[in-house]
């Protein structure tokens, strides 16, 4: 039987987290709280003194009588009270039959769901094949000697972080409200450079939440030229990871690259606080495309980012595919299929309706 633990359960949400082998900020209570999208729930399967959870967001699907799950933003998938590779079996079997029921019994047509990169969370989903190998992503080693790391960076890469030495970047680290309001002018005037979808458009409040968290350490970092900012971050540290979650820069900075030395600081405050490792994350798509070269000019460590993507009923996943008016057998990557239409005016490329 699966256990739905919802928002109003805090207490019992942070249980499961805070006692699982090892989790990640995107799985905490809080997180969950900012996503709008639909009924945030921790499913958890139990079995004696052993649980699998699974963070997921219910959504209606519109004008059908049925429902989707999928995740939040970020790499959440299911965490577990053990280590991933002692699970036994037996308990995976039975969670997969759980897991089956409950989603019949809630009429749920499909999951969809990032996975973490350094966790090894298909194993606990192998059982569905729905596990789908997306492509890269980039970390970097903060075990490794400073000069090693800084050793792997490309010799561009590397020169570029020299000459913003040279010219005296420095970094702010801040809280205040004023220094959150500038970070969030600057993230608006990228996302309209580079045309982004309401998706990545977060309100003010997502930001105030993220920076003002009790839940997870998240720091908002800006990037300084003299008394001008350049850029900033906003950067979240938990069980030895550092997630980069969200980076921008101004318009009129560009040129000098100051991203580069960001990166670059932020491992020096992972060192300084413990971490392992900083993810850089992957290309748009995570496909190998300019971000991606970017982003492996830091690092050669590549890590596997898999997603799940499982279709529960397939007749009516079809019917509804077609209703959408959407060929079931177009080749792109896109998951669920029937939440995506045409868009003609952005080049008949396929979006994601949230």
């Amino acid at each position: 039987m699966i256990k739905t633990i919802t928002l109003s359960q805090k207490k019992d949400w942070d249980f499961y987290v805070q006692n699982a082998y090892v989790h990640d900020f995107y799985h905490t209570w809080q997180y969950h709280t900012l996503d709008n999208s639909g009924i945030a729930m921790l499913l958890v399967y139990e079995e004696n003194s052993d649980f699998i959870a699974f963070p997921l967001i219910k959504r209606g699907i519109p004008d059908s009588g049925f429902f989707d799950l999928c995740s939040v933003y970020g790499y959440p998938g299911p965490i577990a009270n053990k280590e991933i590779k002692t699970i036994n079996a037996t308990l995976l079997h039975n969670f997969k039959t759980a897991f089956l029921n409950f989603l019949t019994e809630e009429k749920i047509i499909s999951v969809f769901s990032r996975l973490h990169p350094f966790f090894p969370q298909d194993r606990l989903i192998n059982l569905f094949n729905g596990v789908y190998e997306n492509g890269k992503t980039v970390a970097i080693d903060l075990t490794l000697p400073i000069e090693v790391q800084r050793g792997k960076y490309k010799p561009e890469t590397f020169r570029s972080i020299k000459k913003s030495w040279a010219k005296g970047f420095w970094i702010k680290e801040s809280k205040e409200l004023a220094d959150i309001d500038l970070f969030i002018e600057i993230y608006k005037e990228n996302m309209l450079r580079i045309n982004s979808t309401e998706y990545y458009l977060f309100n003010r409040q997502y930001f105030l939440d993220l920076v003002n968290s009790v839940e997870f350490d998240c720091r908002l970092l800006l990037v300084y030229v003299g008394d001008e900012v350049m850029c900033g971050t906003l950067i979240i540290l938990t069980h030895g990871i550092i997630q980069g979650h969200l980076i921008a820069t101004k318009n009129a900075y560009l040129k000098e690259s100051p991203a580069k030395f960001l990166v670059d600081e932020i491992t020096l405050i992972g060192r300084r606080e413990g971490m392992k490792y900083m993810n850089l994350g992957g290309g748009l798509g995570f496909k190998d495309d300019s971000l991606f070269k970017w982003k492996s000019s830091f690092s050669d460590l590549f890590m596997d980012y898999k997603s799940f993507r499982y279709i529960v009923n397939p007749s009516v996943y079809e019917s509804l595919v077609e209703k959408k008016g959407i060929n079931i057998n177009v080749n792109i990557d896109f998951f669920p299929l029937y939440r995506a239409v045409t868009n003609f005016l952005t080049y008949g490329c396929l979006h994601l309706i949230v």
